[in-house]
């Protein structure tokens, strides 16, 4: 059977199977033929032919297409069609996954599913065999331009001009050619800079439509976006990890790191001034071509002209290029981030001004994203270890919202029984469950309706209950437990964990799609011991506050507790210390802080520890948990032969918290045996 007769078969029938559509073949056919031979722009559009349609057909005549032609034009150079596809690699990658579980259910389903860059040309196809081949008529196969530019109406090409998903069904199709095809695009958005790469789309005969064909390309798109945002994601974490690894993290300068394809990931230190001047320095742009091309010179003169360094660092991990450190010229005017920020007190809360202490380059960027997150509508994750001050960032981030009495409602979901924390968060109506309050109850959503929800340990929501979540993020309602009514809530989420929630997707207790919602925004609040210089700030801090609590003059701390303090790990981090300061103040009847008045776990000399011979240390001789964690690294690396990968495997620990580790605790990946 030729393809001709193939598809004239089909298309006599196509109209009725066209469920819950006004569609007429033969109407929009002669809408279509008048159109064409009108040779006028018609400004009043025919009943029976949908606006997005006719202004495609509009689009496609003032680019001169030609109405009569019969297929696309295709990339015949093997070699072209192959750069594209590289060039592509990431999407093609993000893309795999959605596409090996839909093609069991194309074959022998006269259907295709396709992938198109962002110019319309078909970089992957699977599907139906015999569709597949009859597509190569057309050149709807890998290499086919399917912009609107070259063949008019059709859904990839009028998916990438609109920027939103298409269905075109035979005669709208502005080609006369692919008419007797149906197809359904959607386009695909870089996670980071919500540019359009490319579009996924359905095709085939015309007994395959039904309008509901958008919404599995919808799906579909939206799923390759989740994936191309986890692998942005990990390229983003191993950049830092790459620079943070290296000894240029340590320099108090400005910085902007770049990955390998020239984006800016990252950026410290550039001033108000200098952003304003120049937009390509937002954490997204794309600055540079591709680094591997360019020498550190072209990096250096194809930077724009108001941008001024003093230097360029090639960052790689694990042999693996990431990308570049752009490092910024220090400027005699530059001032310096304060060393305190304050909050204010709640409206109607009867509580003092909060202040949260620190000038580390760690602190300060995590205070000024929260700064700038507080004026975009988005979800924020604050992550952070236990005791480092998660909740002060949230109260930050409400205190800085437009609406002066924003609630602001806190909800720690550890706390909360998995049974009850629905009825918690969503409400219930009356009468939901027996215990039930009688005519129900608001829930936090309700309650921050207008401000902020903040949800602490966030990883310990049950997994039942996470769609729901997600549903009420993504809709701005909710519905309460027992009740069918949508109460539509306007709520800034903060949410806020200590755990690794990548970990927790990998084991599944945690989805997926909820991390993407809840993480528009990661604040990383850094340990005290990453900011050790902000100790002594943190010790004055708590010494003023305890001392006009407790009516006495403040304390003297003694240099040998100055500096065991400076030099201790602090698991427990500013609570930690906190409660330290606080206890001197309970106990002490004179105003001199000594190192026996510290607690017992102070009193151990942890400085030493890190001086210790080798030796000493792998043969366990310190007792703190501290070195015998070290002790166990170490020995971990010395067997694994310094495969970080591997050691991180061993261990039991993400290679992020293998590296934290490894800075901590001052070791060198030269300790491996082959090093």
């Amino acid at each position: 059977m030729t393809r001709s007769s193939f598809y004239n078969m089909q298309n006599d029938k196509a109209a009725g199977l066209i469920c819950g559509s006004d569609y007429s073949e033969q109407h929009t056919r002669e809408a279509w033929e008048r159109f064409v031979s009108s040779g006028q722009n018609t400004e009043t559009r025919p009943d029976t032919v949908r606006e997005e349609i006719l202004a495609s057909w509009r689009r496609s005549r003032e680019l001169g297409v030609n109405a009569g032609g019969q297929a696309s034009r295709k990339i015949i150079d093997e070699n072209g069609v192959f750069l594209r596809q590289e060039r592509n690699a990431a999407l093609r990658k993000a893309a795999s996954a959605a596409f090996k579980r839909l093609e069991p259910y194309l074959k022998e389903a006269k259907t295709i599913l396709i992938l198109a860059d962002d110019q319309g040309v078909i970089i992957d196809a699977i599907g139906d065999e015999l569709i597949l081949d009859e597509g190569q008529g057309i050149h709807l196969e890998i290499g086919g331009d399917w912009n609107e530019q070259t063949i008019g109406t059709n859904g990839i090409g009028t998916a990438l001009k609109t920027g939103k998903p298409a269905y075109v069904h035979a005669a709208e199709h502005f080609v006369e050619g692919v008419q007797a095809w149906t197809c359904a695009g959607a386009p695909i958005r870089d996670p980071f800079t919500q540019e359009i790469i490319g579009v996924v789309d359905l095709s085939g005969p015309p007994q395959i439509f039904r309008q509901h064909n958008i919404a599995l390309v919808l799906a579909s798109a939206r799923e390759i976006e989740i994936a191309l945002a986890e692998q942005q994601q990990e390229e983003r974490a191993m950049l830092l990890e790459a620079f943070m690894m290296s000894e240029y993290s340590r320099v108090d300068r400005g910085v902007i790191l770049l990955d390998k394809n020239g984006h800016v990931l990252f950026r410290r230190g550039v001033d108000e001034k200098t952003l304003l001047r120049s937009k390509e320095l937002e954490v997204g742009h794309k600055l540079l071509p591709k680094l591997l091309e360019l020498s550190d010179r072209e990096i250096t003169n194809l930077l724009p002209l108001s941008l001024e360094t003093d230097g360029v660092e090639r960052l790689k991990l694990e042999g693996v290029y990431r990308g570049a450190a752009l490092f910024l010229k220090n400027k005699n005017n530059s001032t310096r981030i304060p060393a305190s920020c304050t909050i204010k007190p709640r409206s109607n809360v009867n509580e003092a001004e909060i202040q949260i202490i620190g000038s580390s380059p760690k602190m300060v960027d995590a205070i000024e994203l929260a700064e700038r997150v507080a004026q975009a509508n988005v979800s924020v994750l604050i992550h952070g270890e236990t005791g480092v001050g998660k909740e002060l960032f949230a109260r930050l981030i409400h205190s800085r919202l437009p609406r002066e009495k924003a609630p602001y409602v806190p909800v720690n979901c550890a706390a909360i029984s998995g049974e009850l924390i629905g009825a918690e968060l969503f409400g219930y109506e009356d009468g939901a469950f027996t215990g039930a309050v009688r005519g129900g109850r608001a829930g936090k959503f309700e309650l921050a309706d207008g401000g902020v929800l903040c949800l602490d340990e966030i990883g310990d929501m049950p997994i039942e209950l996470q769609p729901y979540l997600l549903r009420a993020l993504e809709q701005r309602a909710i519905y309460r437990v027992g009740g069918s009514q949508r109460r539509p809530v306007d709520v800034r989420l903060v949410a806020m964990t200590n755990r690794d929630l990548r970990q927790e997707i990998e084991k599944g207790n945690f989805r997926r799609d909820l991390f993407y919602r809840v993480g528009v925004v990661t604040i990383e609040v850094p340990p005290l011991r990453d900011r050790a210089n902000d100790v002594l700030e943190l010790v004055a801090h708590f010494s003023r506050s305890y001392a006009k609590e407790t009516g006495r003059p403040p304390m003297t701390f003694s240099d040998e507790v100055i500096k065991r303090l400076m030099a201790y790990q602090w698991p427990g981090n500013v609570r930690e210390l906190r409660n330290v300061v606080q206890r001197v103040y309970l106990i002490k009847t004179d105003d001199l802080v000594r190192l026996r008045d510290l607690p017992p776990e102070l009193q151990d000399d942890f400085a030493s520890c890190e001086e210790d011979p080798l030796p000493n240390i792998l043969k366990g001789h310190s007792g703190d948990l501290e070195s015998i964690e070290a002790s166990a690294i170490r020995q971990t690396m010395i067997s694994e032969n310094g495969n970080l990968t591997r050691v991180a495997a061993v261990l039991g620990i993400s290679r992020p918290t293998l590296y934290r580790k490894m800075k901590q605790y001052h070791i060198r990946k030269a300790l491996s045996s082959d090093a």
